[in-house]
This record gives structure tokens, C-alpha cells and sequence, in this order.
């Protein structure tokens, strides 16, 4: 849509001057509730804030001059623009902010800036990225559109291919690396202290440990074909992923095992692992070897140079994992967990595919029962198993006596999906869909009554948030049997196919056999970041208002760039982008507020007790009828699920 000159100048307010704003206020708000190192340098931030600040004016120049327009997405230039400072990266004016966002937050020594406002930023940027404007990019400009990375042809690349790559796969690292210098306690393990007298191995070992470094700056500059470059930058930035999920898996399960084997609520038990000896899962950041992921990422680089080449740097990365160990760089946990990184990208094809076709036998597979006039689907299983978890680790996180509350809650949440998808998508043939917001919604209605129950707003919305994960991520599976929330059309390899005449791609759409885009497992898969993410903030006892208010966040982000690979001819537009992707920017900013004006409590600790199971269980019984309960002959309202 085109502005006027007043859109114009309101739209370059807002994210000029309001914005920044924003974030600089929301940091200042949220000062004490982020116990993560402060960084204070104006070495280091007055140079990061001059950089992204002429990344930024270049970029918006660039737009001007080769674009003919001004840098916004509801008015953008007319002309593609693959010139100047595009050249080099994709997104020059997202990328300047971002650093500008970390050199202000480094320069005013702001943890939360720094630890909080600036990944959001990062994030929300990705996200209108990938959920909006590459979608609108590829629409105007079609095949014009560069691609991210390089092609897959065995031409050489070009000087920007290689620094493209370059600046796209090395910055993640150095931000990692960075992370994992400033917090990681550095503690001399028992093999490095064996070896600390034999300086001549010791000396050797750190030379081997050093090289993964120069050579994952150097694999992107001698690959000699862009199909190479390409496979080098996907399989890093795939590990990269990984990474930073393993990031939050390991300590939680690290922390889960000292519970189970040594009864021990702490990692204090368990030495030699490079954990913080901080009771009660330690505020800490846990990162996976980094030399082990890139010297394996060189591994990859070299593929193409021969079976003899391809031994050679086998083996001398296994080398740089032995080194990590004899050095002391790297713990025996943090190594095995780099590894766990390296399969995980080698073998992603290996990993989607099995994902892709057993989401595609779910997508399939319903199943109904006819008693008298009522009709039992088989998906009622997954959200009432779903329901259940997601009501047990609710209780089991905020303890005992909180039973009754967490259960209103839940049914609020329920109606709340009910009356929110009746009244936004409802029509003669969708008699009861349920909607995701109108469960938020009524999820959080129920958290304001909670102290008619003796318990705290924050700690219900907390636990909501715990729990909320579980119950949504396990829910989708019911959405891949009814034929909901489905995907537009994908390429093969990405794509799942609905062929079951009782799915709703089936009945209400044209793409019955065509591979469409599996979004229900995008939220699936998302939902289980989410997870790791909040439970490791109550583990790390974070305050209730910011487990709750990133719970908001991420879930918004991610539902953002969900929906721009859905094709639900339902859901309508408004203003250029697709109604749930305002919702999902509403979730982001009341995210924001919890954290900034939430005054909570730090989380306590989880306690298990077999009484939470009745009360979940009932309530797992009544959504899996709710949802999969109907009466079929009947045009009443909310009497048919489809």
C-alpha cells in the first residue's frame, strides 16, 4: 500500500525516534532483573555504534539512490536493489541497528541492553525478515531476488560470494564466542592438569586448538566452487542452531540427571563438566565447544578436494577435540556436546526427512468412531495427552496448592480458543475451531483470578508460560490430522501431502496430493525452543514476570514468521500482512511490558508430587473432548468440528 507524505513521516518517526526510544526505555526498566555479566567499554561500544551506523546510512542511501525510495516496508522502493553495500549483505539497515543496539548497550554498560533488548532485536528482526519482507521481495522481483547464499553450481564465487559467506557465518560464531569468554567459568580439568608439565605437548595441543580458528576464517576464501561455498554455509549455520539449542538442553539435562541419580538439585555434584558448582541450576550460560563445531565445518569445506584431503582433515579435527581437552579450553561435557552439534548438521537431510514423513502418516492418518450421534476422531489423543503434560508441569513447577487455580486457567483457556476462532473464523462449515490467541487470551484472564484461588497472578502466568509449550507443540500433531493450520504450497523436499478426503486441505482447498509447507511442525519444533528456553529461566530461578514476558516474545516471533508460510484462505489481511501476524507483534509488545513492568518473585523451585496427576488428567479428558468430540448431523453452533 502507498502512504501519503504524512504516512511517510509518521512511519520514519516511529522508527526513528520511537523505537530506539523504546528499547533504550525498556532496557532501563528492566536493569534489575538480568543478573548476567555487565560490559562496560566505550572502546568497544563507541567503535560498534560508529560501524552500524554507517552500515545503516549506506544501506538506506543504496535504497535511495538505486531504489528509488526510502527504507519502508508499507511504502518500499519500486526497484530491486543488488548494488553498493547490497552487494555484501542482504540486510545492511537490520544488520546496523542491531550492532548500534549492542554498541550502545556495551558503551552505557546495560546488562539487560545487552543480554535482552539487543537478542530481541536481533530476533525481531529475523523475523520480519523471513515472515514478511523476503515473502513481499519475492512477489514484486520474483527470480531478481539474490538469494542468501550462494548458488549451487560448480562456478566459481565471486569475491562477494565469499565475504557474504564470510560475514553471514562468521559473525553468529564470534557472537558465541564472545558469549561463551565473557560467562564460562574457565576451570583446569584433571586431564589438563596431567598434562601441565609437558610443555612441549601442551604448546603443541594449543597450536591445534587455535588452528580451527583460522581455519574456519579461511574455509570460505579457498573453497574453489560456490556449490562448496554454499554446502559450508549451510551446514555451519545449521550447526550454529544446534548449538544454541544444546545451549539450553544440556544444562537442564544435566540438571535432571544430578535430581534422578545423586539427589542433588545442583550441578555441584557432578565434576569435570565446566558448570557453575551454583546451587539450585545456576544462573549460567552453557556453550558447546566451539573449535570442535569449527573444525568439523572446515571438514565440510574440504569435501570436494578428495577422499585423501577429506581423511586428512577428519582426523586433524578430531585432533582439535583432543587438544580441547588436554588445553583446558573445553570441558569434557561442552566437547561432547559439539559433537552432538557436527551429527546433528551432517545428518540434517537425514533428520527433516524422518520428521517430514512421519508428520506426513500423522497428516493422514484419521480415524473416527460412531456412537449414536456422537462422533470420537483420533486426534483427541494428542491434545489430551498434550492438555495432561501440559497441566502436570505447570503444577509440578509452581508446587503445591496452586492445583484448583492452574485448572480454571486452563479452561479459560480452552473457551478462550473456542469463542476467539467462533467469532474471528467461524463460519457454516467450521461450527467449532479453536484459535490459538483466544487461548492466550483466556489463559491470562485466568491468571487475573488466580488470587480468588491463593495464587499469584505471575506465578500462574509462569507456569502458563512453562507449560504452555507442551500443550501447543503437542496440540499441532492434532492440527496435522484435522487438515488445520496448514502450509501453502512447498517444494518436495519440504513438503507434506494431505490425501485423507476427511482433512480440512482436502475438503475446503485445491492442494489435495501437493506437498504443502508443514507449519503445524514449524510450531511444533518452535514450541520446543520456546520450552528449553523458559524452563531454563525458571531453573535459573529468573524472575515470574520475565519467564512470562519471554514466553510472549518468543512465541510471537514465532508465530510471525509461521504464518507467512500458511495458506488458510480464512485468515484475512489486513494492511499488507495476515491478521495472526498482528496478533503475533501484539504478543511480542505484551511481552515487553511483563518484563518492564512486572513486579514478581524469582521462580521457585519445582517440586513433583503424585497428586498433580488426577487434576490433569481430568483436565486432559475434557480437551481431548472438546476437540475431538462432535456431533456430526448437527448445523448448531459449535456442534461439529467439521
Amino acid at each position: 500500500m502507498a502512504l501519503t507524505r504524512t504516512g511517510r513521516i509518521l512511519y520514519s518517526l516511529t522508527f526513528l525516534v520511537l523505537l530506539p526510544i523504546a528499547l533504550v526505555a525498556w532496557a532501563t526498566a528492566t536493569a534489575d532483573i538480568v543478573s548476567l555479566p555487565t560490559i562496560t567499554s566505550a572502546r568497544i561500544g563507541v567503535p560498534l555504534v560508529f560501524a552500524g551506523a554507517l552500515l545503516l546510512l549506506f544501506g538506506m542511501r543504496d535504497l535511495w539512490v538505486y531504489g528509488g525510495g526510502l527504507p519502508m516496508n508499507a511504502d518500499p522502493p519500486p526497484r530491486y536493489v543488488s548494488r553498493g553495500v547490497y552487494r555484501l549483505l542482504p540486510h545492511p539497515i537490520y544488520t546496523g541497528f542491531c550492532i548500534i543496539c549492542t554498541g550502545v548497550s556495551v558503551w552505557a554498560g546495560s546488562a539487560s541492553g545487552l543480554w535482552l533488548v539487543t537478542p530481541v532485536t536481533v530476533l525481531g528482526c529475523a523475523a520480519l525478515v523471513l515472515g514478511y519482507e523476503r515473502q513481499d521481495l519475492r512477489k514484486r522481483f520474483g527470480d531478481n531476488v539474490r538469494p542468501l547464499l550462494p548458488l549451487a553450481n560448480t562456478s566459481p564465487p565471486s569475491a562477494s560470494d565469499r565475504v557474504t559467506c564470510c560475514l553471514l557465518v562468521l559473525t553468529p560464531w564470534l557472537v558465541l564466542y564472545g558469549i561463551d569468554s565473557i560467562v564460562r567459568p574457565r576451570t583446569e580439568t584433571a586431564i589438563a592438569l596431567h598434562f601441565s608439565n609437558h610443555r612441549y605437548l601442551l604448546r603443541s595441543s594449543k597450536l591445534i586448538y587455535f588452528s580451527a580458528l583460522i581455519g574456519v576464517i579461511a574455509a570460505p576464501l579457498v573453497v574453489r566452487t560456490r556449490i562448496a561455498l554454499r554446502r559450508f554455509a549451510v551446514w555451519s549455520l545449521t550447526a550454529i542452531s544446534f548449538a544454541v539449542i544444546l545451549s539450553f538442553a544440556v544444562p537442564l539435562c544435566l540438571l535432571v540427571a544430578s535430581i534422578l541419580f545423586l539427589r542433588q538439585s545442583s550441578f555441584s555434584s557432578l565434576p569435570g563438566l565446566g558448570l557453575a558448582s551454583v546451587s539450585k541450576g545456576a544462573e549460567l550460560i552453557f556453550v558447546p565447544s566451539l573449535a570442535v563445531i569449527w573444525a568439523f565445518s572446515v571438514v565440510e569445506a574440504l569435501d570436494e578436494r578428495g577422499s585423501l584431503l577429506r581423511w586428512m582433515s577428519r582426523c586433524w579435527a578430531l585432533l582439535v577435540a583432543v587438544s580441547c581437552l588436554i588445553t583446558g579450553q573445553d570441558q569434557f561435557v561442552a566437547i561432547l556436546s559439539g559433537l552432538a552439534a557436527v551429527l546433528l548438521a551432517s545428518y540434517r537431510s537425514n533428520f527433516w526427512g524422518a520428521i517430514r514423513a512421519g508428520s506426513e502418516g500423522i497428516a493422514n492418518s484419521w480415524k473416527e468412531w460412531q456412537i449414536g450421534l456422537v462422533r470420537v476422531i483420533n486426534h483427541g489423543i494428542y491434545v489430551g495427552v498434550g492438555a495432561f503434560v501440559a497441566l502436570t508441569v505447570g503444577g509440578v513447577f509452581t508446587g503445591p496448592g496452586h492445583e484448583t487455580a492452574l485448572a480454571v486457567a486452563g479452561l479459560l483457556a480452552v473457551t478462550g480458543a473456542a469463542l476467539w476462532a467462533q467469532y474471528v473464523e467461524g463460519s457454516p462449515q467450521l461450527l467449532r475451531p479453536y484459535g490459538f490467541y483466544g487461548g492466550l487470551l483466556g489463559g491470562t484472564l485466568g491468571a487475573l483470578v488466580a488470587p480468588l484461588f491463593h495464587t499469584n497472578i505471575w506465578l500462574l502466568l509462569a507456569a502458563f508460560s512453562v507449560g504452555g509449550p507442551f500443550g501447543q507443540g503437542l496440540g499441532r500433531l492434532r492440527c496435522l490430522v484435522q487438515g488445520c493450520c496448514h502450509g501453502r504450497p512447498a517444494s518436495a523436499s519440504v513438503g507434506i501431502r494431505y490425501v485423507h478426503p476427511r482433512s480440512r486441505v482436502c475438503r475446503f482447498t485445491d492442494w489435495t496430493g501437493l506437498p504443502l509447507h508443514p507449519t503445524p511442525v514449524y510450531s511444533l519444533l518452535w514450541n520446543g525452543v520456546v520450552a528449553l528456553v523458559v524452563i531454563r529461566l525458571w531453573t535459573s530461578h529468573a524472575g515470574l514476570h520475565l519467564i512470562a514476558g519471554i514466553y510472549f516474545i518468543l512465541t510471537g516471533l514465532g508465530r510471525f514468521v509461521e504464518e507467512a508460510w500458511r495458506g488458510e484462505p480464512q485468515t484475512s489481511v489486513v494492511a499488507g500482512m495476515r491478521l495472526y501476524q498482528w496478533a503475533a507483534i501484539a504478543s511480542v509488545i505484551i511481552g515487553a511490558l511483563f518484563t518492564a513492568l512486572g513486579k514478581a518473585g524469582r521462580a521457585p523451585d519445582p517440586s513433583f508430587r503424585w497428586s498433580v496427576l488426577f487434576p490433569a488428567g481430568a483436565f486432559g479428558l475434557f480437551v481431548a473432548c472438546a476437540m475431538s468430540v462432535d456431533l456430526p448431523h448437527s448445523n448448531r453452533r459449535f456442534s461439529r468440528l467439521v
